[in-house]
């Protein structure tokens, strides 16, 4: 007889279990998708509390506010260590990369 699962109640384990349970390469897609999200969340959070508009941080990295709300938008992909260590100095902070597990799901 097939093993049953437990029913799930919780919209996004339904979710989990309808389209990334099983394909890993959706996983990695929403891993780099959330990855993007949050250096593009940072990097405005940061901008912002330093009460700096995306021209004036651009001015002081010397760059195009253009490329600050490209930065800024969560769909980007093409971040650089180089260029957010400039945004970093400019807004008083350091970059500190981790490396962490992987977790699997069953």
């Amino acid at each position: 007889m097939a093993k049953r699962t437990k029913p799930a109640i919780d919209a996004v384990e339904i979710l989990y279990r309808r389209f990334y349970r099983g394909k890993p390469a959706r996983l990695k897609n929403i891993e780099a998708a959330r990855a993007n999200e949050e250096v593009a969340r940072k990097i405005h959070e940061l901008r912002t509390a330093a009460s700096l508009t995306q021209t004036q941080l651009a001015r002081l990295i010397g760059t195009t506010a253009s490329v600050i709300c490209r930065l800024e938008d969560d769909d980007y992909e093409g971040h650089s260590l180089a260029m957010l260590r400039r945004i970093a100095g400019a807004l008083n902070q350091r970059i500190e990369i981790r490396f962490v597990p992987i977790r699997r799901s069953a």
